[in-house]
C-alpha cells in the first residue's frame, strides 16, 4: 500500500531528532511511501533531506500559534493528499496537529517524541495526537506516567546506518593525527558539549585513571556550549596533553574505529544513539545508569553502567576495561550483535513502516 505521508519539524538545528528523521524519510522512501518533509527555510533538515533527494516544503513556524502556518499546512494536507502527519518538536507537533484535525482529510497524526525532559503541552499528545512515539522504552513510560493513555504509546527505538558504522570499512587513523603511539590506550567520547553530557566528570575521573594507566589519552569529539568552560577545566587541571578536543567532526565511524574504549557520564539520555554507533564499531562502551541508557548497555555484557554523575565510579570502570583487553574485546563484539538484531535503520524503519499501515487501516474503517 503506497501512502503520503508529511513530517514537519520546527527546529532549525541538527542533532539526533532530526537525523533519526531524515533517515525515517528515507527509508519509507524506499518501501514506496510518498514522503514530504515540512521544515523552517534556515533548517539544516531542508538542506540535508534535499540532498538525500527527499520532497521538502518550507514554512515559517515564528510561534506555537502561528495561523498562516497552520493555513499553509492545511492547503498542503489538501493539494499532497496527506494521510499521515508525523510531528517531531513542539511547536511544528501543535500547528500541525491543529491543522491535522481541521482538516476534512482527516490524516493519521503522529507525534514522536525524542527527549528524555520533563513534557509541556499534554494537549499535543492527549488531544491532537492519534498516536504517539517513543525512541526508547524508558520515555514511553515517563509520558504514560505523566497521563498519556498507555494504548496510545508505542517505543520504536532510532535505528543507525550499520553500513557507515562497519568496523570493516573504516580506518583508525586517530592516533597518526594526533602523533600518538599505536599503543596509546584510547578513550573516546562523541557528544554535543553541553552540562548534561558529563564531559566534567570524565575530567574528574582523568586522574585516577591515570594513576594506574598513565600513558591513557581521552579525546572529545563535538562542539557546543560547554566548549570554553571544558577547555578551561582541561588547562587548570593539567591535563592539557591528556586531552585532545577535536571539535565538530564528519569522520565520527573513523573516530570510533580508533578508540579503545567509549564513555559517555551522560546525566540525562532517552536512548543514547551515540553509544549505539560506537558499538557498532564493535567498541566496548561504559555510561551512566540514566534514562534509556540502560535500554542499549547491557552491563557486564557489552559495557559497564556506572552510577550518574560518579567520577570515581566512572575511573573503575574505565580502568577495568582497559586492564583487560579480552573482555572489552568481547564486549565490543557482543555490541555489535545487539546493534545488528534491534537498532539498525532497517529495523526501525520497518516498525514505522508497519506502523503506519496500521493506523491508516485503523483510520479507514473507523473515521475520526
Amino acid at each position: 500500500m503506497i501512502f503520503s505521508i508529511l513530517h514537519t519539524e520546527s527546529s532549525t538545528g541538527w542533532g539526533g531528532q532530526e537525523n533519526r528523521t531524515l533517515q525515517e524519510c528515507i527509508g519509507l522512501k524506499k518501501r514506496g511511501a510518498r514522503v514530504i518533509i515540512l521544515c523552517q527555510p534556515e533548517s539544516r533538515l531542508n538542506k540535508r533531506a534535499l540532498a538525500e533527494g527527499i520532497e521538502v516544503r518550507t514554512c515559517r513556524m515564528k510561534k506555537s500559534y502561528d495561523i498562516l502556518a497552520i493555513s499553509h499546512i492545511l492547503k498542503l494536507i489538501k493539494s499532497e493528499n496527506i494521510d499521515i502527519i508525523s510531528t517531531h518538536s513542539g511547536r511544528d507537533s501543535l500547528l500541525a496537529g491543529i491543522a491535522g484535525r481541521l482538516s476534512r482529510k482527516k490524516p493519521v497524526i503522529v507525534r514522536t517524541r525524542h527527549l528524555a525532559l520533563p513534557i509541556t503541552s499534554r494537549f499535543t499528545y492527549n488531544l491532537l495526537a492519534n498516536k504517539v512515539v517513543t525512541v526508547s522504552e524508558y520515555v514511553k513510560q515517563y509520558l504514560i506516567g505523566s497521563g498519556i493513555a498507555p494504548e496510545k504509546v508505542a517505543a520504536i527505538p532510532t535505528g543507525i546506518d550499520t553500513d557507515k558504522f562497519n568496523p570493516e570499512r573504516v580506518n583508525d587513523s586517530l592516533r597518526q593525527e594526533l602523533g600518538l603511539q599505536k599503543d596509546i590506550p584510547l578513550i573516546g567520547t562523541i557528544a554535543i558539549l553541553r552540562k548534561k553530557k558529563g564531559h566534567h566528570i570524565i575530567l574528574d575521573a582523568i586522574p585516577s585513571v591515570l594513576k594506574e594507566i598513565p600513558d591513557a589519552v581521552f579525546v572529545f569529539a563535538g562542539d557546543g556550549p560547554q566548549r570554553d568552560n571544558i577547555l578551561n577545566k582541561i588547562k587548570a587541571s593539567g591535563l592539557s596533553e591528556k586531552v585532545f578536543m577535536l571539535g565538530l567532526r564528519k569522520d565520527i565511524p573513523e573516530i570510533l574505529k580508533s578508540i579503545d574504549v567509549f564513555a559517555l557520564p551522560t546525566l540525562q539520555e532517552a536512548l543514547g544513539t551515540s553509544f549505539i554507533e560506537a558499538m557498532a564499531m564493535g567498541k566496548p562502551v561504559i555510561g551512566a545508569d540514566v534514562g534509556g541508557v540502560g535500554e542499549v548497555i547491557k552491563n557486564g555484557i557489552n559495557g559497564y553502567l556506572v552510577k550518574p554523575d560518579n567520577p570515581h565510579a566512572l575511573a573503575e570502570a574505565i580502568i577495568k576495561m582497559l586492564k583487560d583487553k579480552e573482555t572489552a574485546r568481547l564486549m565490543g563484539m557482543e555490541g555489535r550483535k545487539i546493534v545488528e538484531k534491534d537498532y539498525t535503520v532497517e529495523k526501525m524503519c520497518e516498525r514505522m513502516y508497519a506502523l503506519y499501515l496500521s493506523l491508516i487501516k485503523e483510520n479507514t474503517q473507523c473515521p475520526q
